[in-house]
């Protein structure tokens, strides 16, 4: 398959019906993808397992902002699709600008939906989507001790630390 960086939502729609029609199963994730660990490239390694072609829709910058709070993401989205485009696992990446990829999902009908262990099939946004047209949907385990959040909490404690023992100053 030839690898691409990004495609906007109606080039890439084409591209998987054109593959679609050649009896390729294509897999659909989402989410921010601010920090790339290895957490994350398990669960991506086992999205694609479950079919021929991944595709990954990253948050726009601004939906991430929404999302998780001012201060994030650390990575803005150009950074984010080039680093996932880089995956081997990743075929296509795309990004989004709402607050879900309801719309998305609805425009590139994917065979199969993934997300990540915090996420139920009956909760998972465009279940209903690819369900209608006989898809599966499924929710993925995390690996255990991986997480985006305790890594940016990590890196805030280590500098605070760094800043204190600079000044001499204690933290209480």
């Amino acid at each position: 398959m030839v690898r691409t960086k990004r495609r906007g939502a109606a080039t890439l729609a084409r591209r998987l019906a054109a593959l679609r029609r050649r009896g390729k199963r294509i897999v659909f994730t989402n989410g921010c993808f601010d920090l790339i660990h290895p957490g994350h490239v398990r669960y991506l390694r086992a999205a694609k397992g479950l079919g021929d072609v991944l595709v990954v829709a990253l948050n726009s910058d601004a939906s991430v902002r929404r999302l998780k709070g001012p201060t994030r993401p650390l990575v803005p989205q150009r950074d984010r699709c080039e680093v996932m485009a880089a995956l081997e696992m990743v075929d296509y990446v795309t990004l989004f600008t709402d607050d879900t990829p309801y719309k998305l999902i609805a425009r590139l009908q994917p065979d199969v939906l993934v997300k990540g262990g915090d996420w139920t099939p009956d909760r998972i946004v465009g279940a209903d989507i690819v369900r209608a047209r006989g898809g599966t949907v499924r929710s993925i385990r995390f690996a255990p001790g991986y997480s985006t959040t305790r890594l940016v909490e990590q890196i805030a404690k280590t500098s605070r630390g760094k800043r204190l023992r600079k000044t001499g100053r204690s933290e209480r």
